[in-house]
């Protein structure tokens, strides 16, 4: 049975208050200034041009978020601050974080969204600001790495020579399945700016010979082909279902025979009230997608039905499905 949230949960989710001071800290990039050392509020205000005492309101609500440590007049990042948010590491997420504070005036307009049903945005970030998108895209292929390879391992290849990575960013999935499977091929299709950063993961990875990359607009730019298996990995929500209908068809008709389109994807319960997190998920791309939203795993098994796939089974819990031409 569901817990009702008490009053104090209420407020804890009413108050924004610690976000926005977070984010705040990331764009000051208020824990690089104090990377591997300990600072006064007037030596952090110093270098990065800010006022002391609105600063010192700002560090010690870091501290208390336990992003920062405060002994004595003395501020140090935590363990955590120091390995994401420095921006020098090897493991900072703060372009991610950044990414948000970018769509923090969209959230501002939940109420006018929800009155007209109109999203405040015409063009995603990555459209206005191409080189946040760059290091975002850079962020999540680290993040994803994980879960590429993981994904890689859990998909059988039945034998498949050509993978179509649909909407691919930065070629992390591509490359785990190469990488897994040393006699695939992958194509990666996605903007031609979304390559450029694509281009590089794949030369680090040393699988130019391997992976090709293809820059367009999926909806309307043919697919080269014909390929044996196909990816839609978390593109799904950023469209209309007409709009995904019509790319599940697009990609059917590049497949052999036998052919395999797996989408995954974050899929909500039949009610569309769970997984919790992607409620709040859907309510974020309606605020900053044009015409973006979360689905069901029976809406998308529908596009796949309509499109012709002759077998369509859900691989892995609101998550993963699979058709078979």
């Amino acid at each position: 049975m569901t817990r009702e949230s008490s009053l104090a949960d209420i407020f804890q989710i009413g108050y924004y208050w610690e976000t926005k001071i977070l984010l705040t800290a990331v764009k000051l990039d208020l824990f690089t200034a104090l990377k591997g050392r300990s600072l006064t509020v007037i030596e952090v205000a110093d270098a990065r041009k800010l006022n002391p005492r609105a600063l010192e309101l700002v560090m010690n609500a870091l501290v208390a978020m336990r992003v920062l440590t405060k002994e004595e007049k003395l501020f140090t990042n935590t363990q955590v601050a120091e390995r994401h948010l420095v921006q020098s590491s090897p493991e900072y997420v703060g372009h991610l974080l950044l990414l948000h504070d970018a769509e923090w005036s969209h959230w501002g307009k939940l109420e006018q969204t929800v009155k007209t049903g109109r999203s405040p945005v015409t063009q995603h970030v990555f459209e206005t600001n191409p080189e946040l998108g760059a290091h975002v895209l850079t962020v999540l292929d680290r993040i994803g790495q994980g879960s590429g390879q993981g994904l890689a391992k859990r998909v059988p290849i039945h034998g498949a020579g050509r993978i179509l990575d649909v909407g691919g960013g930065a070629g992390t999935n591509a490359i785990a399945f190469c990488q897994e499977n040393p006699e695939l091929s992958a194509t990666v299709f996605d903007l031609p700016q979304t390559l450029c950063v694509t281009q590089q993961h794949i030369e680090r990875a040393g699988l130019g010979d391997r992976i090709h990359l293809q820059g367009g607009n999926f909806h309307v730019d043919p697919f080269e082909g014909p390929y044996d298996l196909a990816l839609m990995s978390d593109i799904l929500h950023y469209q209309d279902g007409k709009t995904n209908a019509a790319l599940v068809k697009k990609v059917y008709d590049c497949l052999h025979e036998g052919g395999r389109l797996i989408i995954k994807d974050r899929f909500l319960d039949p009610a569309k009230t769970s997984p919790a997190w992607t409620t709040a998920f859907a309510v974020h791309i309606l605020v900053n997608t044009e015409c973006g939203e979360c689905f069901t795993i029976q809406e998308s098994c529908q596009w796949m039905d309509q499109a012709g796939f002759r077998v369509v089974e859900e691989l892995e819990p609101r998550a993963m499905i699979q058709g078979t031409k």
